[in-house]
């Protein structure tokens, strides 16, 4: 390109602009999993733990997610690793 074309082509701002907006979409289609409290994760456990999905274990201090055989010992990251597994489990059903 020569003269007022060099400055004319805005190629580069669009594929730009595209792929900031994939990133967008993206990033809104993501389950949020990092945001999760103590009283939260304690309430989405016993939930769990009713609904015979965890398993506790207590000579051993973990949790068993059954759908997924992972053990945990912490309520938190066990919440954290539900949800995940959650919204993979749901993403896969779309």
């Amino acid at each position: 390109m020569t003269g007022s074309d060099i400055l004319d082509d805005t190629t580069a701002d669009h594929e730009r602009l595209e792929t900031e907006l994939v990133a967008q979409d993206r990033d809104a289609a993501r389950v949020a999993t990092a945001d999760i409290d103590e009283r939260s994760a304690r309430r989405l456990v016993n939930d769990l733990i009713e609904d015979d999905m965890v398993r506790p274990i207590p000579d051993q201090h973990v949790l068993v997610h059954d759908p997924s055989g992972e053990a945990f010992d912490s309520i938190t990251q066990l919440a954290v690793f539900h949800r995940g597994w959650r919204a993979a489990r749901d993403a896969e059903d779309d």
